[in-house]
């Protein structure tokens, strides 16, 4: 069995954004354009083919990222032959940040990605976080400036706030037609002609000379785009400059390259709900993001001997794949995802967990039309595929060959910062909790289950109310659990803001052989330079912790040292101030003795807990709380009340700025402050504004806050 189209004749793509600028609308027309679906679906209709779980049909938000395959000819193609005809592997990804996941695993094995953009608020705060996450998987990109159609929507705006924001390498590859209500096509600059969108649903695409009153512009504009495109390649340069006329396959080449390079992204325009500019978008997705064998190969290490091995993008070479992501079907049961690096991989063969050491057999392979499914015998190098049978793969797992062992690198994921305490309504639900909660656990990264040590009831964590309250939502329907839930808790954690250092001697004398364990120990902040001020933007939770053993000369037998660590690090845990995990904080054994016959592991153990405790509390141990950056867009009468509001949740106003007919307030506030925040924003502005957040960093609680936090924790 071949694989039925050529490797450079696939994209894997995504299409990302923030919440509300219309990535899924966008992926909708892909889907009806391309043939996969014969009737457009909307959103707002709640019929959108991507959003198919009934929480995201409900909302009217995209909440996990849903992956189909589609093909494509570019409109300028000739289509009586297959020659020209693309398979497009396409991942929709949510907007929202509290589903921020979903959008990092799937950048992690994509080869580019559309970024649209609402054309009236141009960049908002998650198109930056998408952007700094696909800066972070080096993923080439091409930008849609969409809903031009709106009231307010302004093509330059949007496009200053691209460059102002996110790059300056951006530059336009078209200009609209007409904005508003009046926005009927797009000039194409690098052709140098006019296209408009006809016939049902847009599907027709007619090329037609630029508007009389569009023409200065366009002229200028290609101007400044052909400079823009020869900048990168010095030969086209010189031509460039020589005045010769360059070749409009040639500037492709270059600007492909340049894409492919992050050095040139592209942007675009038009409207996905009036069905204008998608399909030039799909020919630029052909034309300039890469295919499997234009990026650099996947790297990762042999587990054996930590070797650096390298995989081309080929059917021949060793098998090689990354598990991205897991999936609860009602029909199948768990479907892992997976994105094929290298090599090919057939129903009921066995593959290599490199994580677990384990061979799995993979029972069969489906490829993904949303919740719809194509069962295939074989994926091959490129391709995005779900497997049915694996059992104990979790995301990030390396899938590989036996013969060939990989371990590529994983995928890093944020840590949670809410948590809710859970139990089950009734004794039936209490089986049926523990199984949803470790399928949802292992489905969902930044969802952890934890019980609490002391009243032993079982905690959730997440990265916001919303991402816990569709959780909940999801084991209600899809696992038939009922749950009662408390409030929302927040992730406090605790460090020191000074040195200081502390002496224990644990001795305890019975009737046979005692216990001796003596340890001195220094603590001091991680960060070397820091004082009280500056640390709250220094405190990164994923720092942790580092020991540092300066013992000389035996004073204490190396065989205690880890003992000494597992001390410190379960005295961290419980904390000093309120009894919160700590961090950033390097503790030093320098010094300390030992008996021949009663020194024991448990003995120097117990002795470098009281003793970290002991320093700990010396060294000004303060309490630290999430800190988030807030955005809210609201008409202008209502700024007043809500700069107010944000002020009396012990918020930073950090700025503001016109969006539109809005304004949009940016500022730093306490998440412990943000809990039923909605609520009051839309009952103080009459339901018209928004807002998003996302975590910023770590910060001191003040004072009479913590106090009271320490009140209720007793």
């Amino acid at each position: 069995m071949q694989r039925d189209y050529p490797l450079e004749k696939v994209r894997n793509i995504g299409i990302i954004a923030h919440i509300d600028a219309g990535k899924t609308t966008t992926s909708e027309r892909v889907l009806f354009y391309t043939g996969v679906s014969h009737k457009i679906g909307e959103v707002h209709e709640g019929t959108a083919v991507m959003d198919w779980m009934e929480q995201e049909q409900e909302r009217g938000i995209t909440i996990t990222s849903a992956a189909t395959t589609a093909f494509w000819t570019p409109t300028y193609a000739d289509h009586s032959t297959t020659e020209f005809k693309h398979r497009f592997n396409i991942i929709d990804t949510p907007g929202h940040v509290d589903f921020t996941v979903e959008v990092e695993r799937s950048l992690k094995v994509l080869d580019g990605g559309v970024v649209v953009f609402d054309g009236v608020a141009g960049v908002e705060p998650q198109s930056e976080t998408v952007w700094r996450q696909a800066d972070k998987y080096h993923v080439p990109r091409i930008c849609f400036i969409n809903k031009l159609d709106r009231t307010g929507a302004s093509f330059e705006h949007s496009y200053k706030t691209i460059l102002d924001r996110l790059t300056k390498s951006a530059v336009r590859f078209q200009i609209p037609i007409g904005e508003e209500e009046k926005h009927e096509g797009v000039v194409d600059l690098l052709r140098m002609k006019a296209y408009y969108f006809e016939g049902t649903m847009g599907s027709e695409v007619v090329e037609k000379e630029i508007p009389e009153y569009l023409k200065a512009d366009a002229e200028k504009f290609h101007a400044e785009l052909i400079e823009k495109i020869v900048e990168n390649d010095e030969q086209a340069m010189n031509d460039f400059l020589e005045g010769k006329e360059i070749p409009l396959e040639r500037l492709k080449a270059i600007t492909r390259k340049a894409v492919i390079g992050n050095t040139l992204v592209p942007v675009f325009t038009g409207s996905a709900l009036k069905n204008k500019g998608v399909q030039l978008v799909l020919d630029a997705v052909v034309d300039y993001l890469p295919s499997p064998t234009d990026i650099p190969p996947v790297k990762g290490v042999d587990p054996k001997t930590g070797e650096e091995i390298v995989r081309h993008a080929s059917d021949d070479e060793p098998f090689t794949a990354l598990a991205f992501k897991l999936q609860t079907d009602p029909f199948v049961g768990q479907l892992t995802y997976f994105r094929v690096y290298s090599g090919t991989l057939e129903a009921g063969s066995y593959i290599y967990n490199a994580r677990t050491g384990d061979k799995e057999r993979i029972g069969r392979i489906l490829r993904m039309h949303a919740n719809e499914r194509e069962e295939v015998k074989k994926v091959y190098a490129g391709e995005i595929a779900a497997a049915i049978g694996l059992k104990n793969t979790i995301t990030s797992d390396t899938l590989c060959d036996d013969e060939h062992k990989i371990i590529l690198e994983s995928i890093n994921f944020p840590e949670p910062v809410v948590s809710l305490k859970i139990e089950p309504k009734t004794k039936a639900d209490q089986e049926k909790m523990g199984m949803a909660l470790s399928r949802l656990s292992a489905e969902d990264p930044t969802f952890k289950v934890t019980t609490d040590p002391e009243t032993l009831e079982t905690v959730i964590w997440g990265m916001g109310e919303l991402h816990l309250e569709v959780l909940v939502d999801r084991m209600k329907r899809e696992f038939g659990v009922g749950a009662n839930v408390g409030k929302p808790q927040v992730a406090y954690r605790e460090t020191i803001t000074a040195e200081a250092s502390a002496e224990t001697k644990y001795v305890k004398q019975t009737g046979g052989r005692g216990q001796y364990g003596h340890v001195k120990i220094k603590v001091k902040p991680m960060d070397k330079d820091v004082n009280v001020e500056d640390l709250p933007k220094s405190v990164k939770r994923s720092e942790g912790f580092e020991f540092i053993n300066s013992i000389k000369g035996g004073a204490i037998p190396q065989e205690y040292i880890p003992a000494v660590e597992k001390g410190i690090k379960e005295a961290m845990a419980k904390g000093v101030v309120a009894g919160f995990p700590m961090v950033d904080i390097s503790a030093d054994l320098y010094d300390g003795s030992f008996h021949e016959v009663d020194s024991s592991e448990i003995a120097f153990k117990i002795a470098a807990s009281m003793s970290f405790q002991d320093a700990a509390k010396k060294a000004r141990a303060v309490l630290l709380e999430p800190v988030m950056k807030v955005e809210v867009v609201t008409p202008e009468q209502f700024m007043g009340d809500v700069t107010g509001n944000l002020s009396s949740r012990r918020g930073q106003v950090e700025g503001m700025e016109d969006r539109g007919m809005s304004k949009a307030i940016k500022a730093i506030v306490p998440l412990s402050e943000m809990f039923g925040y909605i609520t009051t924003l839309r009952s103080m502005t009459e339901g018209r504004a928004s807002f998003t957040m996302e975590f910023a960093h770590y910060a001191i609680v003040p004072q009479n806050v913590a106090e009271t936090i320490i009140t209720s924790r007793k």
